[in-house]
C-alpha cells in the first residue's frame, strides 16, 4: 500500500508501508548532505502559527515605556522603563523576551501593532472563531489556513502539509480536502492495538484500512477519509523515524510548549513536507494577579521560540520557515482592582524569520483615544496580516480566501 508522501530526493520514489522509514530517511539525509543546493531549491516555504490562547496583554508585551498614560493606567502592572528591552519609537519588549530582542537586533523580527477588526467581540469563543475563520462575519465553512492549504492542494503531496501539535485539528486548519495531522507525542501517534503501535500487517490494521477504502469517495468528506487510515500509519512511521534520527542543535527548555516546537523542528529538518505548523500556548486570560503569570508566559514563549529558531538556523532551515503569533484579543488599557486586566481589543503580534523585514508595522495605538469604555482602537485589520502571509509567503492570491482584497503589511517583501 502506498503512502501519500513523495518526499525523498535523489532517486528514491514513493514510500511504501512495508519500507523501513528510518532507512529511507537516512538515505534522504545522506543525499541532502551531498546535494544541499538541489535539496534547498525544492524545499517548500513553511509557516508556523503560534496561538497565545486567552487574550495576551499586548501592553505588557510591546510596551509604550515613554507614554505617561501607560503608567497612569497601570500603577502595579506597568513595566519599569529601565527593564524594557527597547526597539524604537518609544516602544520596547517585555524584559523576559530577551531572545526575541536578540532576533530584532539581527534583523529577523517584525512586530505588527494595533492588530484587530471592526466591532471587536470580547467573547473568547466568538473572537477566536473570527480569527480562525479569517472573517468577522463567520461566513466561511472552514479555517483561513485550511482554505489556503486547499488552494495549494495541487502542489501538496504530503500528509504532514498541515501539522498541528495537539490532540485535535484547530479550526483555522479545518478543510474538506487536505488531511491535517495532529500529534501530541510522535511515539503515541498512529494506530495502536492493545496499547502498542500496530504493524501494517496486523489483521486489525488491515481491516481498518479496508473499511476506510470502502467509504465512497464522492460522499461528504470522502476524499479526505479515503486516505486517513493510510496516512495515519505512514505518517506515524515517518515521524518516529525522524525523531530517531533528529539531533537538536540547541537545548530546548523543559516546557510542553518547547517540546511541541521541537517536534515541529524534527518534521521540518527531516523534510517531511510541512507547509503549515500550529501550536498553542495557553494561560493568557489574566483577570487576576497578572504580573507573575504573564512574566512566566513571556519567558516560556521567548525561550521556546528562540530555541526553535536557533535549531532551524543551525540545520540550515531558517530561510524557508517563518513564525507568526496571534491571540484572540488583547487586554484593557487600565488594570482592574484584582491586579489583572480584562478583555481588550487591538493587540500586537510577532513575525519571526530570516525572510522577515525587521520593523514596527502599523500605526501606533493611542492610550487616550479609546473605544468601548477603555480599549485600544485597531490600526491594522488582521486580514491584512493574513493576506500578507498567504500571498507574499505562499504565493497564493488571497482575495477569494479572505472575501476581498486587503492591503499588504510590509514585514515580508513583495513576491
Amino acid at each position: 500500500m502506498l503512502s501519500r508522501r513523495d518526499f525523498v530526493k535523489g532517486g528514491v520514489a514513493l514510500v511504501t508501508i512495508g519500507t523501513t522509514a528510518q532507512s529511507l530517511l537516512k538515505g534522504a539525509v545522506a543525499f541532502a548532505a551531498q546535494h544541499p543546493e538541489a535539496v534547498a531549491a525544492t524545499r517548500p516555504k513553511t509557516l508556523i502559527l503560534v496561538q497565545l490562547a486567552g487574550g495576551n496583554d499586548g501592553l505588557r508585551t510591546l510596551i509604550p515605556y515613554e507614554d505617561g498614560n501607560y503608567f497612569d493606567a497601570r500603577p502595579t502592572l506597568a513595566i519599569d522603563p529601565e527593564e524594557v528591552l527597547p526597539l524604537e519609537d518609544g516602544l520596547g519588549l517585555h524584559p523576559n523576551l530577551r531572545g526575541l530582542h536578540e532576533l530584532w537586533s539581527e534583523g529577523t523580527l517584525a512586530v505588527v501593532q494595533g492588530v484587530g477588526y471592526p466591532n471587536q467581540n470580547y467573547s473568547h469563543f466568538k473572537s477566536m472563531a473570527i480569527w480562525q475563520a479569517g472573517d468577522p462575519e463567520l461566513s466561511f465553512d472552514n479555517g483561513w489556513l485550511g482554505r489556503t492549504l486547499e488552494a495549494m492542494e495541487s502542489e501538496i503531496h504530503d500528509p504532514l502539509a498541515g501539522f498541528n501539535i495537539g490532540t485535535s485539528t484547530p479550526p483555522e486548519l479545518r478543510n474538506a480536502t487536505v488531511p491535517i495531522t495532529s500529534v501530541q507525542d510522535p511515539e503515541q501517534f498512529g494506530i495502536r492495538v492493545r496499547g502498542r503501535p500496530a504493524e501494517p500487517s496486523e489483521p486489525r490494521t488491515a481491516a481498518l484500512l479496508k473499511l476506510y477504502e470502502e467509504y465512497p469517495a464522492n460522499s461528504p468528506f470522502g476524499v479526505l477519509l479515503e486516505t486517513t487510515a493510510d496516512t495515519a500509519v505512514s505518517t506515524s512511521q515517518q515521524l518516529q523515524a525522524a525523531a530517531a534520527l533528529y539531533e537538536p542543535a540547541v537545548d530546548y527548555p523543559q516546557t510542553a510548549f518547547a517540546a511541541g516546537l521541537s517536534v515541529l523542528a524534527q518534521a521540518i529538518v527531516a523534510d517531511l513536507g510541512v507547509r503549515v505548523g500550529h501550536i498553542s500556548l495557553g494561560g493568557f486570560d489574566t483577570h487576576t494577579n497578572e504580573a507573575a503569570a504573564h512574566d512566566a508566559l513571556m519567558a516560556t514563549l521567548d525561550e521556546g521560540l528562540s530555541a526553535f529558531y536557533r535549531d532551524l538556523e543551525a540545520h540550515g532551515r531558517a530561510d524557508d520557515v517563518i513564525v507568526a503569533t496571534w491571540s484572540e484579543f488583547a487586554r484593557r488599557v487600565r488594570e482592574n482592582a484584582n491586579g489583572g486586566t480584562d478583555h481588550g481589543a487591538a493587540n500586537c503580534l510577532f513575525v519571526v524569520g530570516r525572510s522577515v523585514r525587521r520593523g514596527l508595522y502599523g500605526d501606533p495605538v493611542s492610550l487616550t483615544d479609546l473605544i468601548d469604555g477603555g480599549n485600544l482602537r485597531h490600526t491594522v485589520d488582521f486580514r491584512s496580516v493574513y493576506a500578507t502571509l498567504i500571498e507574499r509567503w505562499f504565493g497564493v492570491p488571497h482575495d477569494e480566501l479572505l472575501g476581498g482584497r486587503w492591503p499588504m503589511v510590509d514585514f515580508l517583501p513583495s513576491v
